[in-house]
């Protein structure tokens, strides 16, 4: 479909209603970013308004760098909402277990393993978060670590094979292959007629580029790219989307407008 305004993609997005899906990443999306990742949850209304987008659009996904268990802890009112956790490497959908990409299985033990390494090696103000499939880096609360952390990075994943995934101020060590955010919704948008996808960071881009090839596969297929800005690293987001919200906190407004259309 040719670019459309926002109030034309709204329509045209209720017009589809019961097939679409709404597909979200989690921190800086749905919920403001934090100095502990462990202290962060949705912001107010977003579990009511991914409620009613369930019931009356189409499927909920988050998509995240979290593991699927953090997500289905918050969301646990959402039972129905599938997770993809550790961008696609596990997900639980309604009522199942965690199932865990099988290429990722092999890599438990080395995780565990770079995550002990990490508290050893790394400097006093960077915090480390380990994911059982993953670890990730963070040094919000020291930025001028960054440097030494990237390279800290960089080396270990030159070492042990590893792909490096960059985000606001964290870097993520992660097992080798091709699964992340753009093969999840290159996967569940089949046989749909539109799709939404909401992030905030660079890792979010490979989202948008997955809706850009199925609209480019099919014409009448609606692709609605969503960036909640931010100071860091939301520019280049905004640039490639279709919409923007200003924070986690007025993705629930976004979405009220369209359910304001939908019977």
């Amino acid at each position: 479909m040719g670019a459309l305004d926002s109030d034309a993609i709204l329509k045209a997005t209720a017009e589809r209603a019961g097939r679409c899906a709404f597909f979200f990443d989690f921190d800086g999306t749905l919920a403001p970013i934090q100095d502990d990742p462990e202290s962060v949850y949705p912001a107010p209304g977003i579990s009511d308004t991914l409620a009613q987008v369930s019931q009356r659009l189409g499927k909920v996904v988050i998509v995240s760098a979290r593991p699927a268990e953090f997500l289905r802890q918050r969301f646990s009112d959402l039972p129905d909402v599938a997770v993809f956790g550790l961008y696609g490497l596990e997900v639980q959908r309604a009522g199942g277990p965690v199932e865990t990409d099988p290429s990722a299985a092999p890599f438990v033990r080395v995780m565990r393993d770079l995550a002990a390494r990490a508290r050893a090696e790394l400097p006093a103000g960077t915090l480390v978060e380990y994911k059982r499939i993953s670890v990730a880096v963070h040094y919000r609360t020291a930025p001028q670590l960054g440097p030494e952390v990237e390279q800290w990075a960089k080396e270990r994943a030159n070492e042990l094979g590893l792909r490096l995934q960059s985000g606001r101020m964290v870097l993520e060590l992660k097992p080798p292959g091709q699964r992340d955010k753009g093969s999840v919704l290159r996967e569940e948008t089949e046989g749909l007629t539109c799709a939404w996808y909401f992030g905030d960071d660079v890792a979010d881009l490979r989202a948008f580029a997955a809706l850009d090839a199925r609209a480019e596969a099919d014409p009448d297929f609606l692709a609605v790219r969503v960036a909640v800005a931010n100071a860091e690293s939301g520019q280049a987001l905004i640039e490639a989307a279709d919409l923007h919200v200003d924070g986690p906190e007025d993705v629930p407004a976004l979405l009220g407008r369209l359910l304001a259309q939908t019977p």
